[in-house]
């Protein structure tokens, strides 16, 4: 069996997971509002492989979720894997976050957008179809009244992630549907990871950084 390490630390949940072909077989993750990030993951880690009963030298690859999302997430995130990469000899794989997040989504809708906070009315986003396939690139767009508006005339919006409550307060449109309560997790890298691996799908250890979309802001 194909075991892969899959990391998540794009937002406040930090989650990790391991997955063998394409299915889950160990998680563990916490969203705390204190980004315990660099206090929890190594931990994590260990926990999910002693619950899969198998060691580091057992996995196949690493993936990690590439962003967009938290500038000091998405460091410590990818740190752990390419360090766990260059200690193991393992390939690395990187998961489109929106991509993952939107597959949180198993309801029948015509469209899937998920949402990542990215300060004040900013959000990171894209637009994928019921088959979790991607309309539009990842973007950094500023929410107003109009926003998606083209998706929402066509047929029901099904919104995700943790920019839905000031979207909320702006959109009324009664094709919106929000649901509540979802981050990216490493529950949703396991197939994508899967995937990319048969598909000898791999990023260059060395050279790979996370898909910041905007320059770091300190504060």
């Amino acid at each position: 069996m194909a075991h892969i390490l899959c990391i998540e630390t794009t937002t406040t949940n930090c989650s990790v997971s391991i997955s063998g072909n394409g299915d889950i077989v160990a998680l563990k993750e916490l969203n705390s509002v204190n980004y315990s990030h660099s206090e929890k993951l190594h931990l994590f880690i260990k926990e999910v492989l002693q619950t899969a009963t198998i060691s580091l030298n057992d996995l196949k690859a690493v993936a990690v979720s590439k962003g967009p999302g938290s500038y000091t997430g998405l460091r410590i995130g990818v740190s752990a894997a390419k360090g766990l990469c260059f200690a193991q000899d393992l390939p690395l794989i990187s998961i489109d976050t929106l991509q993952s997040l939107a597959l949180q989504i198993q309801e029948q809708t015509d469209f899937i957008i998920p949402m990542i906070d990215a300060r004040r009315m900013e959000v990171y986003t894209s637009v994928f179809n019921s088959k979790s396939e991607q309309l539009e690139e990842t973007s950094a767009k500023i929410l107003d009244e109009n926003s998606f508006l083209s998706y929402l005339e066509k047929g029901k919006v099904v919104f995700l992630g943790n920019a839905n409550e000031k979207f909320k307060t702006i959109c009324s449109h009664p094709n919106a549907v929000f649901v509540d309560g979802k981050l990216p997790s490493a529950n949703e890298m396991c197939l994508p990871a899967d995937i990319k691996y048969k598909k000898s799908d791999f990023e260059n250890v060395a050279y790979f950084e996370p898909y910041y979309l905007k320059d770091f802001i300190g504060g």
